[in-house]
């Protein structure tokens, strides 16, 4: 079982990882997901975000989550082919949670998708996205 400790690992490059490992077969379990980071302008990331929100029918969907942990494994969800029984079962391998249960302690982290990659400071947290989203997630 793989345990990744994602405070400050960029979202997308943490994601691709992830997915590739529950494709080989891996159970990934990722924590502290309300502090995973996404890169950008503050302005930018949210009304990215509120557009994916705003698309669509209320009772039809696309159906977004406003917690971290769920956002997360959407984001996940989008590199894997889940639409395939291969691509469901690798979907299925994957857990993530906000902070950090007692079982998962010994977490790794992935050095590709530090936040020290980055050029810049602007970023955001996953947290301080669901915040601005309405989210009831009342997180630090």
């Amino acid at each position: 079982m793989l345990v990744i400790d994602a405070t400050d690992l960029l979202v997308g490059r943490m994601a691709t990882q992830v997915a590739r490992a529950a494709l080989h077969g891996k159970e990934v379990r990722i924590i502290n997901c309300d502090k995973a980071v996404v890169s950008g302008h503050k302005q930018a990331i949210v009304s990215s975000w509120k557009t994916k929100y705003a698309r669509g029918v209320p009772k039809k969907g696309p159906f977004y989550r406003r917690q971290p942990d769920r956002l997360v494994r959407r984001m996940i969800r989008g590199m894997l082919p889940y639409k395939t029984p291969r691509g469901r079962d690798a979907f299925k391998r994957v857990l993530t949670y906000i902070g950090a249960p007692e079982e998962f302690k010994n977490a790794q982290t992935i050095k590709g998708a530090h936040l020290d990659k980055l050029p810049n400071i602007r970023y955001l947290t996953m947290g301080q996205i669901c915040k601005e989203l309405g989210g009831d997630w009342h997180g630090n």
